[in-house]
């Protein structure tokens, strides 16, 4: 069997198990064209709650996510041109990039984006590391809520690192940015500063040298582009001065040109 026909063999097997888990939806009727089972699996791991599944489906979660991440193409640091000392800018997909850590833009709860094929950077790293990643954050945060109480949330800018499963990456490292609500002020621009100073230094406690940060905050959280394209700038230009040869890589992971556009002025 080639390996095409052994993926949609395990897209196939996923399905009645993710549906069987879910419950709610276990007697869905599954179309038969490819593109509507991928999309119906991806949903189905979205709303999935944090729990244990069983070794064996986790197995061939596995192995089509790993050929998930194959069929993408898997990005490693020597493709990414530097573009200025050790910071380099790449745009498109995080989850191809195989580097020590890529960042994601998290919420205060941790658990990642349960809104079903969601194109927001939560959803998207969640998806492709597979369902370990949220039963991590779970234990994670039920951890700290023993430690500070029930109604604990991860504070804005303490940066929270997990494996990465089945992503190229080694390691996420999840963070909450500052949310934007009318006027930028100076204490999110401090915030947002202190998301890039914290998520490095992080890197540096744990020994990883190549980390991709997404553009923290400028989606649903409404922080402006451009000023966050110089914060970004700023603080890692700032932090390798005072850390030289920590970080042998400081990587801005954009998807929308206007973020391109941006840091490219800022870093020629």
């Amino acid at each position: 069997m080639n390996e095409t026909k052994m993926q949609e063999k395990r897209l196939n097997y996923l399905l009645e198990e993710f549906k069987a888990d879910s419950g709610k939806y276990k007697n869905m009727k599954i179309p038969d064209n490819m593109g509507e089972k991928q999309r119906i699996l991806r949903s189905l791991m979205n709303i999935r709650m944090p729990k244990k599944m069983p070794d064996e489906v986790i197995k061939v979660q596995d192995e089509y996510l790993s050929f998930c991440a194959e069929e993408k193409g898997i990005v490693t640091l020597s493709e990414i041109p530097v573009i200025k000392e050790n910071l380099s800018i790449w745009q498109g997909d995080i989850t191809r990039l195989q580097v020590d850590a890529i960042v994601n833009a998290a919420n205060s709860q941790m658990l990642g984006c349960f809104v079903p094929m969601h194109t927001c950077i939560d959803n998207q790293i969640h998806t492709f590391a597979g369902v370990q990643l949220r039963e991590e954050c779970n234990c994670r945060m039920e951890k700290l809520r023993e430690k500070y109480g029930r109604d604990y949330e991860q504070p804005t800018a303490i940066p929270m690192l997990t494996d990465a499963y089945n992503l190229p990456a080694k390691k996420v490292i999840h963070i909450v940015g500052p949310i934007v609500n009318a006027e930028l002020t100076s204490e999110s621009e401090k915030d947002l500063e202190d998301c890039y100073t914290n998520t490095l230094d992080m890197c540096l406690e744990n020994g990883l040298k190549s980390v991709a940060f997404c553009c923290i905050s400028t989606g649903v959280f409404h922080f402006p582009n451009k000023r966050a394209a110089e914060i970004a700038t700023e603080t890692a230009a700032q932090w390798s001065l005072k850390h030289p040869d920590a970080m042998e890589r400081i990587i801005f992971n954009v998807f929308k040109d206007e973020d391109k556009k941006y840091y490219e002025e800022l870093l020629r």
